[in-house]
């Protein structure tokens, strides 16, 4: 199933590896202190900000996970966007980028320690590296899948290639690297997929004949090994956006119900990612001026509310061109060695049709994966009649296997509509995502681990060319913790169900720590510290006690007892989130008002909005304004969700 790029396709991908590269090689001037590598010293203009702040959220998270889960979900995955990303963007420009830009704090974590303490600092500095290691490493496993699948390229050398490339532009210009090549590669993204769209749509039919056949495809998708057999939904439960959740987790594939959704995903996973998460806070935190950084998650927004048709409708196309057979498509299955495939080939090629049986639960065996019982059946009577070729048994086999890697639609999207050069583009456009999404995590940790951990606790009172010199090590060290994140993540089949899992650990909890933080001067440091505790504890010990269906226990949940099992990992992960945050907040309100202020109203004065002076648009038009502008973008919000009702 692999192909072969043509000269304009490599062409393609080596100029922009060139250029990333020429891009750290042209700012490493600039970096003469540890402020300029890990911070940008605050000198990066909006526009670039703007961009930079979508872009380092578009990496395997975007791509891949969102095209899986709009195979896997349907139009409801637009909920990350309309739902769980805009309102959040907006509540973070008007009310958190304030407090985050004018203490002057280099990092979220440092930010909590200026509010809190030591404690709090250090714990969500701890939780919120490893949580960057993981995306880091989820970014890496889909490229070195992609070059896998679509060219054939070993994944560990895949893996590691890719990776010394980002680890050399990041070492050399640092965080300005990364910003500026999240710019070009969000361009890179919108002209590489763009076509991809364009074509899967025309060669389904459009999108009234899409939606049509995923209508077809709702009523009974244990046709397709969707879902277990027997399951069955509305018509339009891949189409919908809010009706099937109207009828709970059982009428909708993602398994979720409105509190779920609007609770778990809309409230404590959107806000907590989006206003706490330092990876994206970051880019705004480089900008030259308060008002630039205010702008910055507003810039954001605009081309956020319309992404899902870049990325998830390609899922959506991908089930329907599955259900279609003369379209001779299917989701790529899990991936299958060559050497299980010949197993099954001889199989088949020695298989008694009389008894099918056997066949099928021998070809099972031999590709060591579910099988559908009637398209191996009718496999091997083809074979029996015509005397198929081992390649054409191989196809047959491709088609029979009854399990999705669901990771794998984008690429093989890519692979069966991109002609020589429109295919190099779109393999670029992946690179760039991938490469660029781990270069954004590798920035934050080693911005997080230098000021919050090795400075603020393990090395004190050093030159700032030491903590320089510290943060080059660092940024290697992240590399290599995110080869070993990837790795484990290629134990998932959805890359958004595992990042969803992660954001619950770390952003749910602290979400509650920063709303009260922000808003409740009674907040005491024991009580944030103790509670932001007892929430990532509240996590595991959930994760611990239920599992999604399909799943067996110790195996994505369960490890202690099975108490409750979820229509899916999504719906799992949202109520993680919801428990966490509900956890924490009950934890920090109960114990800050048992604990003594250890911080008088003088020294919370911009930390905490109702000691803060408001600020002032100034000379700014009317409709500048961030709070004008935001209430316009969620407007925009609510129009699609009434259009996608």
């Amino acid at each position: 199933m692999n192909i072969q790029l043509g000269w304009l396709d490599y062409t393609i991908l080596l100029s922009y590896v060139i250029f990333v590269l020429g891009i750290g090689w042209a700012l490493a001037r600039y970096m003469k202190t540890s402020a300029d590598f890990l911070t940008s010293a605050r000198s990066i203009p909006t526009w670039v900000t703007g961009l930079a702040f979508i872009s380092a959220n578009l990496g395997a998270l975007e791509l891949v996970g969102m095209a899986a889960s709009g195979a896997k979900y349907g139009i409801a995955t637009a909920h990350f966007y309309w739902v769980g990303a805009i309102p959040a963007m907006v509540f973070l420009a008007v009310f958190m980028m304030p407090f985050y830009y004018g203490s002057k704090a280099r990092s979220v974590p440092e930010y909590l320690n200026m509010r809190f303490d030591g404690r709090v600092r250090c714990l969500n500095s701890i939780a919120f590296a490893v949580m960057t290691i993981f995306a880091s490493g989820i970014s890496m496993n889909a490229l070195a899948k992609l070059l896998n699948l679509l060219l054939g390229w070993d994944y560990n050398l895949a893996l590691w290639i890719c990776s010394g490339v980002v680890l050399l532009y990041v070492l050399k210009g640092g965080l300005t690297s990364a910003i500026y090549t999240e710019v070009l590669q969000f361009f890179m993204i919108v002209l590489g997929f763009a076509p991809v769209v364009y074509l899967g749509l025309k060669d389904v039919g459009g999108w009234h004949r899409m939606t049509t056949a995923l209508q077809g495809v709702a009523q009974d998708p244990g046709a397709l090994h969707l879902k277990a057999a027997g399951t069955h939904y509305a018509a339009n439960a891949w189409t919908s956006a809010w009706q099937p959740l109207l009828g709970g987790p059982a009428a909708n594939p993602m398994g979720v119900d409105i509190i779920a959704m609007v609770f778990g995903l809309g409230f404590v996973l959107s806000f907590g990612y989006w206003c706490t998460n330092f990876l994206v806070v970051q880019r705004a935190m480089a900008a030259k001026n308060m008002t630039a950084a205010r702008n910055t998650p507003l810039v954001a927004a605009v081309p956020k509310m319309f992404f899902p048709f870049l990325v998830i409708v390609p899922g959506m196309i991908a089930v329907a061109l599955t259900s279609l057979p003369d379209k001779n498509y299917r989701i790529p299955p899990p991936v299958i060695s060559q050497a299980n495939y010949s197993k099954a080939v001889a199989v088949v090629k020695g298989a008694n049709p009389a008894d099918a049986a056997a066949t099928v639960t021998a070809v099972g065996q031999a590709l060591g994966r579910k099988v559908d019982e009637q398209k191996v059946e009718a496999l091997v009577a083809d074979n029996a009649k015509n005397q198929l070729s081992d390649q054409q048994i191989q196809k047959g086999l491709y088609f029979s296997v009854a399990e999705y890697d669901y990771d794998g639609v984008i690429f093989s999207l890519v692979q069966k509509y991109c002609p020589t050069g429109l295919l190099g583009l779109a393999l670029t456009a992946l690179l760039a995502s991938f490469m660029s999404g781990m270069a954004g995590n590798v920035t934050a940790f080693n911005t997080v681990w230098t000021y919050d951990l090795y400075q603020a606790y393990l090395v004190k009172g050093r030159s700032d060319g030491h903590y320089f010199w510290a943060g080059r090590v660092t940024t290697v060290a992240g590399i290599l913790l995110s080869i070993g994140a990837a790795y484990f993540a290629s134990m998932y089949n959805n890359a958004m169900d595992i990042i969803q899992l992660v954001f619950g650990f770390v952003n749910a909890p602290l979400f509650a720590t920063f709303l009260l933080g922000m808003f409740w001067k009674r907040t005491t440091g024991t009580g944030a510290f103790l509670g932001l505790f007892g929430g990532i504890g509240a996590s595991a010990i959930f994760h611990s006690l239920t599992i999604a269906t399909g799943n067996a226990p110790g195996v994505k949940g369960g490890y202690l007892h099975v108490v409750s099992i979820f229509p899916s990992e999504m719906a799992q992960n949202f109520w993680l989130a919801a428990c966490a945050f509900t956890v924490c907040l009950v934890l920090t309100l109960v114990i800050s008002l048992a604990t003594a202020r250890t911080k008088s109203d003088e020294e919370l004065k911009g930390l905490v909005y109702s000691l803060t002076p408001k600020i002032k648009a100034g000379d700014l038009p009317f409709y500048q304004q961030p709070g004008v502008i935001g209430v316009i973008l969620l407007i925009g919000c609510i129009i699609l969700n009434i259009i996608f009702w």
